[in-house]
Protein backbone atom coordinates (compact mmCIF):
# COMPACT_ATOMS: atom_id res chain seq x y z
CA UNK A 1 0.00 0.00 0.00
CA UNK A 2 3.08 2.68 1.06
CA UNK A 3 4.70 1.39 -2.29
CA UNK A 4 1.66 2.06 -4.63
CA UNK A 5 1.08 5.51 -2.71
CA UNK A 6 4.96 6.56 -3.22
CA UNK A 7 5.19 5.33 -6.70
CA UNK A 8 1.91 7.34 -7.55
CA UNK A 9 3.50 10.86 -6.37
CA UNK A 10 6.89 9.94 -7.23
CA UNK A 11 6.60 8.34 -10.64
CA UNK A 12 5.17 11.73 -13.01
CA UNK A 13 8.02 13.62 -10.97
CA UNK A 14 11.17 11.70 -12.37
CA UNK A 15 9.27 10.89 -15.54
CA UNK A 16 9.77 15.17 -15.42
CA UNK A 17 13.02 15.54 -13.79
CA UNK A 18 15.42 17.82 -15.22
CA UNK A 19 16.83 21.36 -15.12
CA UNK A 20 14.34 24.05 -15.62
CA UNK A 21 15.60 27.57 -17.24
CA UNK A 22 17.66 28.61 -19.57
CA UNK A 23 21.05 26.78 -20.83
CA UNK A 24 24.09 29.39 -20.41
CA UNK A 25 25.94 30.45 -23.81
CA UNK A 26 29.31 32.32 -23.66
CA UNK A 27 28.26 35.74 -25.46
CA UNK A 28 29.83 36.34 -28.62
CA UNK A 29 31.18 39.74 -28.96
CA UNK A 30 30.22 42.31 -31.63
CA UNK A 31 31.89 42.13 -34.83
CA UNK A 32 35.16 43.54 -35.01
CA UNK A 33 35.99 43.30 -31.67
CA UNK A 34 38.24 40.06 -32.16
CA UNK A 35 40.05 42.19 -35.34
CA UNK A 36 43.63 44.08 -35.09
CA UNK A 37 43.88 47.11 -33.20
CA UNK A 38 42.90 50.35 -35.22
CA UNK A 39 45.50 52.80 -33.80
CA UNK A 40 48.77 51.96 -35.74
CA UNK A 41 52.20 52.14 -34.10
CA UNK A 42 55.46 52.47 -34.54
CA UNK A 43 57.09 51.12 -31.91
CA UNK A 44 54.29 48.22 -31.22
CA UNK A 45 54.14 45.14 -32.47
CA UNK A 46 50.92 43.35 -33.16
CA UNK A 47 51.91 40.23 -33.91
CA UNK A 48 53.51 39.41 -30.19
CA UNK A 49 50.55 38.63 -27.57
CA UNK A 50 51.27 40.22 -24.09
CA UNK A 51 53.89 38.44 -21.78
CA UNK A 52 52.77 37.65 -18.49
CA UNK A 53 55.92 39.89 -17.23
CA UNK A 54 55.68 43.17 -19.33
CA UNK A 55 58.17 45.02 -16.78
CA UNK A 56 60.83 42.50 -17.37
CA UNK A 57 61.10 44.27 -21.46
CA UNK A 58 62.55 47.14 -19.48
CA UNK A 59 65.48 44.49 -18.77
CA UNK A 60 65.83 46.86 -15.12
CA UNK A 61 66.37 44.30 -12.06
CA UNK A 62 65.69 47.08 -9.56
CA UNK A 63 62.02 47.24 -11.73
CA UNK A 64 61.97 43.79 -11.55
CA UNK A 65 62.73 42.92 -7.87
CA UNK A 66 59.81 46.18 -7.00
CA UNK A 67 56.99 44.15 -9.02
CA UNK A 68 57.88 40.69 -7.26
CA UNK A 69 58.29 42.12 -3.96
CA UNK A 70 54.48 44.17 -4.24
CA UNK A 71 52.99 41.09 -5.88
CA UNK A 72 53.61 39.47 -2.99
CA UNK A 73 53.14 42.05 -0.36
CA UNK A 74 50.53 44.69 -1.60
CA UNK A 75 47.48 44.91 0.85
CA UNK A 76 45.05 44.87 -1.98
CA UNK A 77 46.07 41.57 -3.19
CA UNK A 78 45.89 40.19 0.30
CA UNK A 79 42.23 41.61 0.37
CA UNK A 80 41.95 39.52 -3.15
CA UNK A 81 43.42 36.56 -2.08
CA UNK A 82 40.68 36.29 1.27
CA UNK A 83 37.60 36.95 -0.92
CA UNK A 84 38.87 34.48 -3.43
CA UNK A 85 39.02 31.76 -0.48
CA UNK A 86 35.38 33.07 1.01
CA UNK A 87 34.18 32.60 -2.33
CA UNK A 88 35.44 28.67 -2.56
CA UNK A 89 34.31 28.02 0.45
CA UNK A 90 31.04 29.46 -0.94
CA UNK A 91 31.43 26.45 -3.26
CA UNK A 92 31.96 23.72 -0.77
CA UNK A 93 28.70 24.84 0.84
CA UNK A 94 26.43 24.45 -2.31
CA UNK A 95 28.02 21.76 -3.22
CA UNK A 96 27.04 20.60 0.19
CA UNK A 97 23.38 20.34 -0.81
CA UNK A 98 24.14 17.11 -3.02
CA UNK A 99 24.42 15.32 0.35
CA UNK A 100 21.33 14.73 2.72
CA UNK A 101 21.25 17.19 5.60
CA UNK A 102 21.26 14.99 8.92
CA UNK A 103 20.58 16.33 12.38
CA UNK A 104 21.03 14.67 15.84
CA UNK A 105 20.33 15.72 19.34
CA UNK A 106 19.64 13.71 22.74
CA UNK A 107 20.02 14.06 26.17
CA UNK A 108 19.47 13.17 30.09
CA UNK A 109 16.70 14.65 32.35
CA UNK A 110 15.93 14.03 35.92
CA UNK A 111 12.56 15.17 37.77
CA UNK A 112 9.30 15.24 38.08
CA UNK A 113 7.08 13.81 34.89
CA UNK A 114 3.71 14.72 36.01
CA UNK A 115 2.94 18.26 36.23
CA UNK A 116 1.16 18.99 39.34
CA UNK A 117 2.78 16.06 41.20
CA UNK A 118 5.36 16.92 43.31
CA UNK A 119 7.82 15.41 44.89
CA UNK A 120 6.21 12.40 42.99
CA UNK A 121 6.82 10.11 40.16
CA UNK A 122 10.99 11.37 39.97
CA UNK A 123 12.46 9.55 37.47
CA UNK A 124 15.30 9.41 35.04
CA UNK A 125 14.76 9.92 31.23
CA UNK A 126 16.85 9.76 28.70
CA UNK A 127 16.48 10.07 25.06
CA UNK A 128 17.91 10.81 21.23
CA UNK A 129 16.47 11.86 18.40
CA UNK A 130 18.12 11.70 14.68
CA UNK A 131 16.48 12.79 10.83
CA UNK A 132 18.24 12.64 7.59
CA UNK A 133 16.62 13.98 4.37
CA UNK A 134 17.89 14.18 1.15
CA UNK A 135 16.64 16.59 -1.61
CA UNK A 136 15.60 14.77 -5.21
CA UNK A 137 17.25 17.52 -7.51
CA UNK A 138 14.29 16.72 -9.83
CA UNK A 139 14.59 20.27 -11.62
CA UNK A 140 18.21 21.18 -10.90
CA UNK A 141 17.82 23.93 -8.10
CA UNK A 142 20.87 22.34 -6.54
CA UNK A 143 23.29 22.00 -9.31
CA UNK A 144 22.18 25.30 -10.88
CA UNK A 145 23.14 26.50 -7.10
CA UNK A 146 26.49 25.13 -7.54
CA UNK A 147 26.99 26.31 -11.05
CA UNK A 148 26.55 30.04 -9.54
CA UNK A 149 28.69 29.48 -6.66
CA UNK A 150 31.15 28.26 -8.84
CA UNK A 151 30.84 31.06 -11.58
CA UNK A 152 31.06 33.17 -8.82
CA UNK A 153 34.23 32.16 -7.05
CA UNK A 154 35.57 32.25 -11.02
CA UNK A 155 34.58 35.78 -11.11
CA UNK A 156 36.24 36.44 -7.75
CA UNK A 157 39.07 34.87 -8.79
CA UNK A 158 39.34 36.92 -12.43
CA UNK A 159 39.05 40.07 -10.04
CA UNK A 160 41.83 39.30 -7.66
CA UNK A 161 44.05 38.91 -11.57
CA UNK A 162 42.81 42.27 -12.07
CA UNK A 163 44.32 43.89 -8.95
CA UNK A 164 47.41 42.18 -10.09
CA UNK A 165 47.58 43.88 -13.09
CA UNK A 166 46.64 46.72 -11.54
CA UNK A 167 49.64 46.43 -8.87
CA UNK A 168 51.76 45.50 -11.45
CA UNK A 169 50.91 49.22 -13.29
CA UNK A 170 51.19 51.24 -10.34
CA UNK A 171 54.48 49.69 -9.10
CA UNK A 172 56.05 50.23 -12.34
CA UNK A 173 54.17 53.69 -12.22
CA UNK A 174 55.20 54.81 -9.61
CA UNK A 175 58.94 53.78 -9.92
CA UNK A 176 59.29 55.49 -13.47
CA UNK A 177 57.56 58.44 -12.20
CA UNK A 178 60.51 58.38 -9.09
CA UNK A 179 63.26 58.16 -11.97
CA UNK A 180 61.54 60.81 -14.17
CA UNK A 181 60.96 63.20 -11.25
CA UNK A 182 64.45 62.88 -10.09
CA UNK A 183 65.60 63.63 -13.82
CA UNK A 184 63.25 66.55 -14.03
CA UNK A 185 65.18 67.58 -10.65
CA UNK A 186 68.41 67.54 -12.19
CA UNK A 187 67.24 69.09 -15.11
CA UNK A 188 65.95 72.12 -12.69
CA UNK A 189 69.03 72.39 -10.95
CA UNK A 190 71.50 72.01 -13.91
CA UNK A 191 69.03 75.19 -15.04
CA UNK A 192 69.33 76.91 -12.19
CA UNK A 193 73.26 77.05 -12.03
CA UNK A 194 72.99 77.84 -15.62
CA UNK A 195 70.72 81.18 -14.91
CA UNK A 196 72.90 81.83 -11.88
CA UNK A 197 76.21 81.80 -14.08
CA UNK A 198 74.41 84.42 -16.19
CA UNK A 199 73.22 86.04 -13.00
CA UNK A 200 77.12 86.15 -11.78
CA UNK A 201 78.62 87.49 -15.16
CA UNK A 202 76.06 90.03 -15.24
CA UNK A 203 76.75 91.14 -11.89
CA UNK A 204 79.76 91.71 -12.28
CA UNK A 205 79.36 93.50 -15.50
CA UNK A 206 77.51 95.96 -13.33
CA UNK A 207 79.69 96.55 -11.09
CA UNK A 208 81.82 97.48 -14.09
CA UNK A 209 79.50 99.60 -15.00
CA UNK A 210 79.00 97.98 -18.85
CA UNK A 211 75.62 96.25 -17.45
CA UNK A 212 73.28 98.45 -16.29
CA UNK A 213 70.40 97.73 -13.38
CA UNK A 214 67.86 96.54 -15.77
CA UNK A 215 69.87 93.65 -17.15
CA UNK A 216 70.77 92.50 -13.64
CA UNK A 217 67.24 92.44 -12.59
CA UNK A 218 66.50 90.18 -15.26
CA UNK A 219 68.95 87.84 -15.20
CA UNK A 220 68.08 87.73 -11.07
CA UNK A 221 64.57 87.17 -12.30
CA UNK A 222 65.13 84.67 -14.24
CA UNK A 223 67.92 82.95 -11.55
CA UNK A 224 64.76 82.86 -8.84
CA UNK A 225 62.59 81.50 -11.56
CA UNK A 226 64.84 78.83 -12.08
CA UNK A 227 65.56 78.22 -8.53
CA UNK A 228 61.44 78.09 -8.16
CA UNK A 229 61.07 74.74 -10.20
CA UNK A 230 64.06 72.83 -7.68
CA UNK A 231 61.26 72.26 -4.46
CA UNK A 232 58.14 71.39 -7.20
CA UNK A 233 60.22 68.46 -8.40
CA UNK A 234 61.86 67.04 -5.19
CA UNK A 235 58.38 67.06 -4.08
CA UNK A 236 57.40 64.92 -7.24
CA UNK A 237 59.38 62.70 -6.59
CA UNK A 238 59.05 62.12 -2.92
CA UNK A 239 55.16 61.57 -3.54
CA UNK A 240 56.20 58.81 -6.65
CA UNK A 241 58.41 57.22 -3.64
CA UNK A 242 55.63 57.11 -1.36
CA UNK A 243 53.40 55.95 -3.68
CA UNK A 244 55.85 53.27 -4.61
CA UNK A 245 56.14 52.06 -0.70
CA UNK A 246 52.69 51.96 -0.23
CA UNK A 247 52.32 49.48 -3.04
CA UNK A 248 55.41 47.16 -1.47
CA UNK A 249 53.69 47.08 1.77
CA UNK A 250 56.08 49.37 3.47
CA UNK A 251 55.70 52.50 5.34
CA UNK A 252 57.02 55.27 4.40
CA UNK A 253 60.51 55.89 6.04
CA UNK A 254 61.39 52.23 4.46
CA UNK A 255 61.60 53.22 0.49
CA UNK A 256 63.86 51.20 -1.00
CA UNK A 257 67.22 52.96 -1.93
CA UNK A 258 67.03 51.91 -5.59
CA UNK A 259 64.49 53.06 -6.74
CA UNK A 260 65.38 56.92 -4.61
CA UNK A 261 68.50 56.51 -6.16
CA UNK A 262 67.27 56.32 -9.67
CA UNK A 263 67.62 59.20 -12.07
CA UNK A 264 67.49 57.57 -15.37
CA UNK A 265 64.30 56.00 -16.43
CA UNK A 266 64.10 52.96 -18.55
CA UNK A 267 62.79 52.39 -21.53
CA UNK A 268 61.51 48.91 -23.24
CA UNK A 269 64.55 47.61 -25.33
CA UNK A 270 62.05 46.16 -27.86
CA UNK A 271 59.18 47.16 -29.28
CA UNK A 272 56.02 46.53 -26.91
CA UNK A 273 53.76 43.10 -28.08
CA UNK A 274 50.18 43.86 -27.86
CA UNK A 275 48.79 40.98 -29.80
CA UNK A 276 45.00 41.80 -31.31
CA UNK A 277 41.09 42.27 -30.15
CA UNK A 278 40.99 38.50 -29.36
CA UNK A 279 43.76 38.06 -27.26
CA UNK A 280 42.60 40.99 -25.48
CA UNK A 281 39.31 39.32 -24.79
CA UNK A 282 40.67 36.18 -23.58
CA UNK A 283 43.11 38.19 -21.75
CA UNK A 284 41.98 40.86 -19.75
CA UNK A 285 40.80 39.91 -16.07
CA UNK A 286 38.06 42.49 -15.95
CA UNK A 287 35.91 40.64 -19.35
CA UNK A 288 36.37 37.41 -17.75
CA UNK A 289 34.99 39.19 -14.52
CA UNK A 290 32.19 40.31 -16.11
CA UNK A 291 31.29 37.31 -18.73
CA UNK A 292 31.60 34.75 -15.12
CA UNK A 293 28.96 37.20 -13.36
CA UNK A 294 26.53 36.48 -16.43
CA UNK A 295 27.29 32.86 -15.91
CA UNK A 296 26.01 33.27 -12.40
CA UNK A 297 23.18 35.47 -13.50
CA UNK A 298 22.08 33.20 -15.77
CA UNK A 299 22.23 30.40 -13.33
CA UNK A 300 20.08 31.85 -10.91
CA UNK A 301 17.11 32.45 -13.74
CA UNK A 302 17.59 28.55 -13.04
CA UNK A 303 17.16 28.81 -9.32
CA UNK A 304 14.22 31.01 -9.24
CA UNK A 305 12.32 29.10 -12.21
CA UNK A 306 12.83 25.45 -10.19
CA UNK A 307 10.83 27.35 -7.39
CA UNK A 308 8.34 27.27 -9.34
CA UNK A 309 7.62 23.53 -9.26
CA UNK A 310 7.81 21.22 -5.65
CA UNK A 311 10.87 19.68 -4.51
CA UNK A 312 10.85 16.34 -3.25
CA UNK A 313 13.01 15.15 -0.81
CA UNK A 314 13.56 11.40 1.09
CA UNK A 315 13.75 11.37 4.61
CA UNK A 316 14.07 9.10 7.53
CA UNK A 317 13.51 10.05 11.23
CA UNK A 318 14.20 7.84 14.42
CA UNK A 319 13.77 8.45 17.93
CA UNK A 320 14.86 7.24 21.64
CA UNK A 321 12.72 7.83 24.49
CA UNK A 322 13.41 5.67 27.74
CA UNK A 323 12.26 6.29 31.27
CA UNK A 324 10.08 3.85 34.20
CA UNK A 325 7.38 4.51 31.86
CA UNK A 326 8.11 4.50 28.45
CA UNK A 327 10.17 1.06 28.08
CA UNK A 328 11.13 -1.84 25.84
CA UNK A 329 9.99 -1.41 22.31
CA UNK A 330 8.02 0.96 23.46
CA UNK A 331 11.25 3.23 23.69
CA UNK A 332 11.84 3.45 19.57
CA UNK A 333 10.14 4.94 16.80
CA UNK A 334 10.96 5.63 13.44
CA UNK A 335 9.68 7.09 10.14
CA UNK A 336 10.75 6.35 6.28
CA UNK A 337 9.32 7.96 3.13
CA UNK A 338 9.39 11.07 0.59
CA UNK A 339 8.13 14.44 1.07
CA UNK A 340 6.89 16.88 -1.15
CA UNK A 341 6.92 20.70 -1.08
CA UNK A 342 5.14 23.02 -3.94
CA UNK A 343 4.00 26.57 -2.78
CA UNK A 344 0.75 26.48 -5.14
CA UNK A 345 -1.52 27.60 -5.85
CA UNK A 346 0.02 30.84 -4.53
CA UNK A 347 3.11 31.25 -6.68
CA UNK A 348 3.23 34.99 -6.78
CA UNK A 349 6.85 35.62 -4.90
CA UNK A 350 8.43 32.80 -6.76
CA UNK A 351 7.25 34.18 -9.77
CA UNK A 352 8.30 37.80 -8.87
CA UNK A 353 12.35 36.29 -7.32
CA UNK A 354 12.30 35.04 -11.13
CA UNK A 355 11.23 37.99 -13.13
CA UNK A 356 14.19 40.02 -10.90
CA UNK A 357 17.06 37.26 -11.90
CA UNK A 358 15.88 37.81 -15.45
CA UNK A 359 16.09 41.59 -14.89
CA UNK A 360 19.80 40.69 -12.77
CA UNK A 361 20.62 38.32 -16.17
CA UNK A 362 19.97 41.46 -18.28
CA UNK A 363 21.82 43.91 -16.32
CA UNK A 364 24.91 41.56 -16.59
CA UNK A 365 24.38 40.75 -20.21
CA UNK A 366 24.58 44.77 -20.88
CA UNK A 367 27.72 45.02 -18.39
CA UNK A 368 30.06 42.70 -20.07
CA UNK A 369 29.00 44.20 -23.48
CA UNK A 370 30.25 47.36 -22.39
CA UNK A 371 33.38 45.90 -20.96
CA UNK A 372 34.31 44.91 -23.92
CA UNK A 373 33.48 48.46 -25.39
CA UNK A 374 35.49 49.99 -22.68
CA UNK A 375 38.63 47.42 -23.33
CA UNK A 376 38.62 48.71 -26.67
CA UNK A 377 38.69 52.26 -26.19
CA UNK A 378 40.98 52.04 -23.31
CA UNK A 379 43.47 49.82 -25.24
CA UNK A 380 42.93 52.48 -28.30
CA UNK A 381 43.34 55.35 -26.59
CA UNK A 382 46.95 53.94 -24.90
CA UNK A 383 48.16 53.03 -28.48
CA UNK A 384 47.22 56.99 -29.33
CA UNK A 385 48.86 58.51 -26.40
CA UNK A 386 52.03 56.29 -26.80
CA UNK A 387 52.36 57.50 -31.00
CA UNK A 388 51.60 60.81 -29.61
CA UNK A 389 54.15 61.36 -26.89
CA UNK A 390 56.67 59.15 -28.49
CA UNK A 391 56.58 61.57 -32.04
CA UNK A 392 56.47 64.55 -29.16
CA UNK A 393 59.87 63.18 -27.39
CA UNK A 394 61.34 63.02 -30.81
CA UNK A 395 60.88 66.79 -31.49
CA UNK A 396 61.30 68.06 -28.15
CA UNK A 397 64.99 66.07 -27.87
CA UNK A 398 65.89 68.01 -30.79
CA UNK A 399 64.38 71.42 -29.57
CA UNK A 400 66.54 71.31 -26.59
CA UNK A 401 69.38 69.93 -28.42
CA UNK A 402 69.05 73.23 -30.45
CA UNK A 403 68.25 75.40 -28.21
CA UNK A 404 71.61 74.13 -26.04
CA UNK A 405 73.40 75.43 -29.45
CA UNK A 406 71.30 78.74 -29.29
CA UNK A 407 72.27 79.30 -25.97
CA UNK A 408 76.08 78.87 -26.14
CA UNK A 409 75.98 80.84 -29.45
CA UNK A 410 74.35 83.51 -27.50
CA UNK A 411 76.70 83.93 -24.60
CA UNK A 412 79.77 83.94 -27.04
CA UNK A 413 78.46 87.05 -29.23
CA UNK A 414 77.36 88.49 -25.88
CA UNK A 415 80.82 88.40 -24.84
CA UNK A 416 82.68 89.59 -27.87
CA UNK A 417 79.50 92.44 -27.83
CA UNK A 418 78.19 91.49 -30.86
CA UNK A 419 74.48 91.13 -29.30
CA UNK A 420 72.43 92.45 -26.37
CA UNK A 421 71.64 90.74 -22.95
CA UNK A 422 68.16 90.86 -23.70
CA UNK A 423 68.94 87.80 -26.78
CA UNK A 424 70.77 86.36 -24.09
CA UNK A 425 68.01 86.11 -21.72
CA UNK A 426 65.83 85.06 -24.82
CA UNK A 427 68.07 82.04 -25.36
CA UNK A 428 68.30 81.10 -21.96
CA UNK A 429 64.60 80.97 -21.25
CA UNK A 430 64.29 78.89 -24.70
CA UNK A 431 66.96 76.35 -23.28
CA UNK A 432 65.24 76.07 -19.83
CA UNK A 433 61.94 75.67 -21.51
CA UNK A 434 62.96 73.25 -23.51
CA UNK A 435 64.97 71.23 -20.52
CA UNK A 436 61.53 70.94 -18.75
CA UNK A 437 59.27 70.13 -21.96
CA UNK A 438 61.76 67.18 -22.68
CA UNK A 439 61.86 66.07 -19.28
CA UNK A 440 57.77 66.50 -19.19
CA UNK A 441 57.39 64.06 -21.97
CA UNK A 442 59.50 61.64 -20.65
CA UNK A 443 57.28 60.91 -17.69
CA UNK A 444 54.03 61.23 -19.86
CA UNK A 445 55.24 58.60 -22.29
CA UNK A 446 56.61 56.22 -19.60
CA UNK A 447 53.20 56.63 -18.03
CA UNK A 448 51.36 56.16 -21.55
CA UNK A 449 53.33 52.52 -21.90
CA UNK A 450 52.60 51.42 -18.52
CA UNK A 451 48.69 52.17 -19.24
CA UNK A 452 49.03 50.67 -22.56
CA UNK A 453 50.01 47.68 -20.45
CA UNK A 454 46.96 47.96 -17.93
CA UNK A 455 44.60 48.33 -20.60
CA UNK A 456 46.02 45.12 -21.97
CA UNK A 457 46.18 43.29 -19.30
CA UNK A 458 49.28 41.94 -18.56
CA UNK A 459 50.26 41.15 -15.40
CA UNK A 460 48.72 38.03 -14.22
CA UNK A 461 49.06 34.21 -15.26
CA UNK A 462 46.57 31.42 -15.49
CA UNK A 463 46.67 28.73 -12.56
CA UNK A 464 46.57 25.72 -12.95
CA UNK A 465 44.80 25.06 -9.02
CA UNK A 466 40.65 24.50 -9.64
CA UNK A 467 37.95 25.95 -7.21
Amino acid sequence: MHKSIMSLVLAPLLAAGCAVGPAYEKPVPQAGAESDFVTMVDTVDPTLPVPDEWWRLYNDPVLDALVSEALDANTDLQIAAANLEEARAVVRQARAGRLPSTTIEGGVDFGNSVQGALGADEQLTSYANASAAWEVDLFGRVRRAIDAAEADAEAVKAARDAVRVTVAAETTRAYLNACTATLSLQVAQKSYETSQESLDLVSIQHEAGSADDFDLERAGSRAATARAQIPAYAAQRDLALFELAALLGRTPDKIPDAARNCSIPPEPVAALPVGDGAALLRRRPDLRQAERGLAAATERIGIATADLYPRVSFGGVGSFLRNDIVTGDDSFTFGLGPAVSWNFPNRVAARARLEQAEARGDAALAGFEGKVLTALKEVEQALTAVASEQNQLDALREAQERSERAYQLAELKYRAGSVAYLDVLVAQADLLTARAAYASSVQRLSSARVDLFKSLGGGWREESSSL
